[in-house]
């Protein structure tokens, strides 16, 4: 059972039965808003204290967004996290103007609402399944494992992969060009696996396909012609069955699970964005939320303590 706030010397430091009073008080907020913020205000506080903080002044704005992402790992909505938000504003501020704290930490603490929904990704073992399930029986297994290894290996988007044409490719260097927004092009490595599977490709199955109709593109629907937008999107649809993937998979789900696992293998950021031909680096962080949710989750499984 948790301690009554006046007895708490944990809370006592932190002066949460004051706010408690500032609440209901000075602002006149109701019983109830004054029991969710001072609760809201209680978990902060043994959040803040299980990192070492002994008093508000020990608060840094780094530990505050840390308690944020950690709300959100515990499976918060946003709509809680928002209220969790306001009351460490309320809390905050109130320390500010009753001269117990210089300046205030959770001045510059980002709100959910200003969240951009964070992509689904592929863990490595359903990518591992995912490039493995076509089955190479089929006419069209070559092609279609060619597809998704270059996906996965490059990150382009869907528009760029069923556009890539043959004069793109450097097998031997293993490099590509694209042709990204605004007519923009980058060069992107291409790993090795995803090479072999082009080569295999283009020598075994895009020469039966092309019966005139292929354009110089590299990827040909059965009747021979640039696959489709849609036709890319089957491909990807028919294996992520096929490998028992219960998420819902789309051609830019491949594009987020290249640049998560670039991010968690240590890549600079910087060149992940060049590499996903970001024109605002601001764009390529949103995939250092998903790494750090990633890095959340491996702590909160294996950390004896976590």
């Amino acid at each position: 059972m948790a301690r009554p706030l006046a007895t708490d010397p944990g809370l006592r430091a932190f002066h949460v039965e004051p706010y408690r009073d500032f609440l209901a008080l000075e602002r006149g907020l109701s019983p109830r808003t004054v029991l969710a913020y001072t609760s809201d205000v209680r978990r902060l506080v043994h959040f803040l204290r299980a990192r070492g903080a002994g008093s508000p002044r020990d608060v840094r704005p780094q530990d505050l967004r840390e308690y944020v992402f950690w709300l959100k790992s515990q499976g918060l909505q946003a709509t809680s996290i928002r209220r969790n938000v306001a009351a460490m504003r309320s809390y905050f501020g109130s320390l500010v103007s009753e001269n117990l704290l210089a300046a205030d930490p959770s001045e510059r603490i980002e709100s959910p609402r200003t969240w951009r929904r964070l992509p689904a990704v592929l863990s490595l073992p359903e990518v591992e399944r995912l490039l493995a399930a076509p089955d190479l029986g089929h006419p069209l297994a070559l092609r279609d494992r060619a597809l998704l290894e270059l996906a996965y290996a490059t990150g382009v988007r869907i528009s760029e992969l069923i556009t890539l044409r043959l004069q793109d490719l450097d097998l031997e260097e293993r490099f590509l060009t694209v042709t990204g927004k605004g007519e923009k092009r980058r060069g992107i490595p291409l790993g090795g696996r995803a090479a072999e599977s082009l080569r295999l490709y283009l020598r075994d199955t895009r020469p039966q396909l092309d019966d005139g109709e292929g354009k110089g593109v590299v990827f040909l629907s059965a009747a021979g012609r640039p696959l489709s937008r849609m036709g890319a999107w089957k491909v990807i649809r028919k294996h992520v069955r096929a490998a028992g993937i219960a998420k819902r998979v789309t051609p830019h789900t491949l594009r987020h699970t290249f640049a998560t696992h670039l991010l968690q293998g240590g890549a600079d950021l910087a060149a992940v964005q060049e590499m996903l031909g970001h024109a605002d680096i601001s764009t390529t962080q949103l995939y250092t939320q998903v790494d750090r949710e990633y890095l959340a989750e491996i702590h909160r499984k294996y950390h004896p303590r976590a």
